[in-house]
């Protein structure tokens, strides 16, 4: 048997793969030291692009230069004129002075003929030029690149004269041109120096750039910041939480779904100065920190709020708000509630006590007296409640009526309704009106109690052409202070010790804004007992009449 050699094991070949980065410090450093090197080598080389076209225009300036100063002197064209062309003759000599003395690569002198007088090689003399002479004999000056006998070179030539003017020949300066690419090369390294400086520069300021934009973004990851941005946006416009960012100069930064639906704003409205948005009251002065405190209560648009504000540190603030509607609703209809257990523990008693009496009468064979005491106190509930359904004819509103009647009674003050009482069966927004008699009732009942003769009046009366509802109710309190009648109406604003569940001040509040809200009003004065008459309008809050005629104060038709 062979023994079963095993696989060899495969080394995995390892490749080595440079990624981008992830971090926004890497990221951000790397992109800015490609954009300071891409901007130095465009700056660089469209500063050395231009040069060489610079340094010949100026090589060749300069060669025209020496050649005017060379043809200005009188004494060559006399020596051109009178003598032959030899190397050591005086034009020869004189060029060959200014050529050592300008640093020109040569200094030619020719006649009409192009004939040299002079050169560099004193061998040249006698010959003619290599270059085409007729444009400076013509009398035109010559700025030019070309190629001669000493190679190429940046040339200037110029018509030579006499004293009187006349061309007698020409003067032709030339500059090697291996010295102006010399001057280019050597203006290089300088160019590379300073480039290098200003790369070095941008490095620095792109790394202190991404340090500081480390510590702000916390050294996340771009793909880090968009989730974060994502999930921020998801659980603002999820929570059931309103809120409002504000910016420094109280601009609505950042505005969720609910808060949206709290305040009655749009998504259009994000920009907008809040207070240019939100109507004036308490809701804009504590979102804009005119007042100031923690679960500021407010009402907004019928809805009872909560809200918090907490500034940042760039001088804007961030506000919370909470809707309280509800809640400030259970928490009413518990003090009903707990009215109503007073109310029934108190007819309890009260019933318990016309039971012994009705025993006792019965016992003693007083069964007149008996069958007397019983319709009495019968009578007098029901007397209540045919009063008020007979001028109330909405369901929830009689019943509030019937309710708040008995615990009025046990809390010994007496609630009537006026004489002029009616209201049928057609309103548009009857819990809306059961909450504003139901919170005007309350006070009164508070503030009758004590009194000497305590009494609560309700008037109700609807206007069919009009179809508006007006609402008064008056007490025999101490009445509201004359100053203070427009405060009674703001939020937080009350003379009574607060709930267990909460806090007081918004259901005066409430009436003003339930009527506002339907185009109305509330208002306080002072009534003929001496207490507050609360008198609350409510136009256009019955539906229109379907054909039936309007009612008399009887409930009958006319």
């Amino acid at each position: 048997m062979s023994a079963a050699i095993p696989p060899r094991p495969r080394l995995a070949a390892t490749r080595w793969r440079i990624g981008w980065p992830r971090r926004v410090f890497s990221q951000v450093l790397l992109m800015q030291l490609a954009i300071a090197t891409g901007v130095t080598v465009l700056a660089t080389g469209l500063f050395l692009a231009p040069l060489g076209s610079q340094l010949d225009d100026q090589a060749m300036r300069r060669a025209l230069a020496i050649a005017q100063t060379t043809a200005a002197r009188p004494r060559l064209a006399e020596a051109l004129q009178h003598t032959r062309p030899s190397p050591g003759g005086p034009v020869q000599t004189e060029a060959e002075r200014i050529r050592r003395a300008t640093g020109a690569e040569y200094v030619v002198i020719m006649d009409r003929n192009g004939v040299r007088w002079s050169h560099t090689s004193p061998q040249e003399i006698g010959r003619h030029v290599s270059t085409d002479p007729s444009e400076a004999l013509a009398g035109r000056e010559v700025m030019q690149i070309d190629q001669g006998t000493l190679g190429r070179s940046a040339r200037g030539k110029v018509p030579l004269r006499d004293a009187d003017g006349r061309i007698v020949g020409a003067v032709s300066v030339g500059i090697a041109y291996e010295t102006v690419r010399g001057r280019l090369v050597g203006a290089v390294p300088g160019m590379l120096a300073y480039a290098g400086g200003a790369l070095a520069a941008g490095a620095l300021a792109a790394y202190l750039v991404s340090r500081r934009l480390q510590r702000r973004t916390h050294d996340l990851a771009f793909s880090d910041i968009s989730a974060l941005l994502a999930e921020r946006e998801a659980m603002l416009h999820g929570i059931r939480e309103g809120v409002v960012a504000l910016d420094a100069r109280g601009r609505i930064r950042l505005l969720n779904d609910e808060a949206q639906r709290l305040l009655e704003l749009r998504t259009e409205d994000t920009g907008q100065p809040l207070e240019a948005v939100l109507p004036p009251g308490r809701t804009a002065d504590v979102l804009t920190g005119r007042v100031t405190g923690a679960d500021l209560l407010t009402v907004s648009g019928g809805r009872v709020l909560v809200a918090n504000r907490m500034p940042t540190d760039d001088g804007g603030a961030v506000a919370t708000l909470r809707d309280r509607t509800e809640l400030e609703r259970l928490g009413r209809e518990l003090d009903g509630t707990r009215g109503l257990i007073d109310a029934l523990r108190a007819q309890d008693h009260e019933h318990a006590n016309r039971m012994h009496t009705l025993l006792g009468l019965l016992e003693l064979g007083l069964h007149v007296e008996a069958t007397e005491f019983i319709t009495e106190a019968v009578g007098v509930h029901r007397a209540t409640a045919e009063q008020v359904t007979e001028r109330v004819h909405d369901p929830l509103l009689a019943a509030l009526l019937v309710g708040k009647a008995t615990v009025a009674t046990e809390r010994g003050v007496s609630l009537a309704l006026a004489d002029d009482t009616l209201l049928p069966d057609r309103l548009v927004d009857p819990p809306g009106l059961v909450t504003i008699v139901g919170n005007l009732i309350d006070n009164a009942l508070d503030a009758a109690v004590g009194s000497r003769e305590p009494r609560v009046e309700v008037a109700l009366r609807a206007d069919d052409r009009t179809r508006t509802v007006r609402l008064r109710v008056s007490d025999t309190g101490p009445g509201v202070p004359p100053d203070r009648r427009d405060l009674v109406f703001t939020e937080g604003w009350s003379t009574k010790e607060p709930p267990a569940h909460g806090k007081r001040g918004i259901g005066l509040a409430l009436v003003r804004r339930l009527a506002e809200r339907q185009g109305g009003s509330a208002q306080v004065s002072s009534s003929e007992g001496g207490g507050a008459e609360f008198t609350v309008v409510l136009p256009e809050a019955l539906a229109e009449e379907p054909g039936g005629a309007p009612l008399t104060a009887t409930g009958e038709p006319r």
